[in-house]
């Protein structure tokens, strides 16, 4: 009898299929049949556990399939422990240095960063050597294309001005975000062969992927129990715009939020539509956990469309 059960992220640990189907509604959620096969080989390989967000995916350019691409990304720690399991990785004693100007500070930059720069130490040939790696603010702090309605059309568009999404860590912890990121890009450089094409969250999107995955996941248990901790019955997994990160949202602000949303792209009936094909799992969660509520959505998106059919 074959068996169903597959082995991640070690030897020592398997998954049955209803739990692959839980890392894949959640941490890979994105993912096709090739790209998540592809996650789960590199969560092997990595010895790093979805469940415990170790190791997540994300899937750039969803709606295009020409400019589609997975891209693999780790916790920090996750990376500090596969140079750890080298046995030839130090972390440095000293604190991260930080490259600083006042005249920098603003909303989009608490803190007047300029770079940060981290170093990490490999054992190689019987000595020790530093890698040293900076990460500047300008490449990596999540600034967000401001939207507003033009006048002149009266559609929405970018206004030229960014704005520094403070829904993560970025505006509470510059230092220590910019940080992350600048380890990240030593312990990369350290051992390339062991982490290629692997980020550490901060590096990527730029724009709430902190804040992408459902509450933290539980590593023991259940699998029922498991999808309720990661928040199943608690938030709803959405993106927003196509180039949006995922975002677990309440479910008691999740109409709301879905309506605001829709009033908001009135004009727009193929961005509604987008928005309602790409989130067809979550409504269909939202569906089950708030009827009442989840029939209002229902009917903001039937009106805006039927408005824009009825239109000459």
């Amino acid at each position: 009898v074959m068996s169903n059960v597959v082995a991640l992220p070690s030897p020592s640990q398997s998954y049955d299929a209803k739990t692959l189907a839980l890392i894949r509604r959640t941490v890979a959620a994105d993912t096709n049949d090739d790209e998540f096969n592809l996650f789960a080989h590199t969560a092997r390989h990595l010895r790093l556990d979805p469940l415990r967000r170790q190791v997540f995916a994300i899937v750039h350019n969803k709606s295009n399939p020409e400019k589609r691409k997975l891209t693999i990304i780790t916790a920090i720690d996750g990376l500090r422990s596969i140079a750890d399991r080298t046995g030839a990785y130090r972390p440095d004693e000293e604190e991260p240095t930080y490259d600083t100007d006042p005249a920098l500070k603003s909303t989009n930059n608490p803190a007047g960063l300029i770079k940060a720069t981290v170093r990490v130490f490999k054992h190689s040939h019987g000595a020790w050597f530093k890698v040293t790696a900076s990460a500047y603010w300008e490449e990596y702090a999540p600034l967000r294309d401001e939207w507003a309605e033009n006048r002149e059309t009266g559609r929405r568009g970018p206004t030229g001005n960014k704005t520094l999404d403070t829904s993560g860590q970025w505006g509470k912890m510059p230092r220590l975000m910019l940080a992350k990121v600048a380890e990240a890009l030593a312990i990369r450089k350290a051992w390339p062969d062991d982490l290629s094409n692997v980020y550490v969250a901060e590096e990527i999107d730029r724009t709430r992927v902190v804040d992408m995955l459902p509450s933290e996941a539980a590593a023991e248990g259940a699998a029922q129990d498991r999808l309720e901790r990661i928040g199943a019955g608690k938030t709803i997994l959405t993106s927003w715009e196509p180039m949006d990160a995922l975002e677990p949202v309440p479910v008691g602000v999740f109409a709301d939020k879905a309506v605001a949303f829709i009033l908001n792209h009135i004009d727009e009936p193929s961005a509604i539509r987008g928005w309602q094909i790409r989130n067809r799992e979550g409504l269909k969660q939202f569906w089950a956990h708030a009827p009442g509520d989840a029939l209002e959505v229902k009917k903001a998106i039937e009106k805006a469309l039927a408005a824009d059919a009825a239109a000459p």
